[in-house]
């Protein structure tokens, strides 16, 4: 069993940063790929952003790429989530997940998830 717990979300105005953290217990985190996802009012769960088991590896959505990076430090067992230049359109409740099998950014192929995390952005 493995617990996430995320932190570090709030209100930012546009352009702003934030970080948002992930803490793992439960599993030995450093064989897994950790992913980001989030999800807006009525819309789907979209993927955000990946990270392989020994950080080497990253993918991120079009949409973040160049804004947003993924980083994880495996003697913490956290994974990070840093968001710069902000926009309205990033207002979304942020997932940590973890993925027991292979590098994927598809979310039906994560096995644990955290609570979430509420990141809004005012214009």
């Amino acid at each position: 069993q493995v617990h996430l717990v995320e932190s570090g979300g709030g209100l930012v105005q546009a352009g702003g940063s934030l970080r948002l953290s992930c803490a793992a217990s439960g599993r030995t985190f450093s064989r897994y790929v950790m992913g980001w996802f989030r999800q807006a009012p009525g819309q789907e769960r979209e993927f955000v952003a990946a990270i392989s088991w020994s950080g080497i590896s990253t993918s991120y959505a079009d949409s973040v790429k160049g804004r947003f990076t993924i980083s994880r430090d495996n003697a913490k067992n956290t994974v990070y989530l840093q968001m710069n230049s902000l926009k309205v359109e990033d207002t979304a409740v942020y997932y940590c997940a973890l993925d027991t099998s292979y590098f994927s950014t598809d979310y039906s192929e994560y096995d644990y998830w955290g609570q979430g995390i509420q990141v809004t952005v005012s214009s």
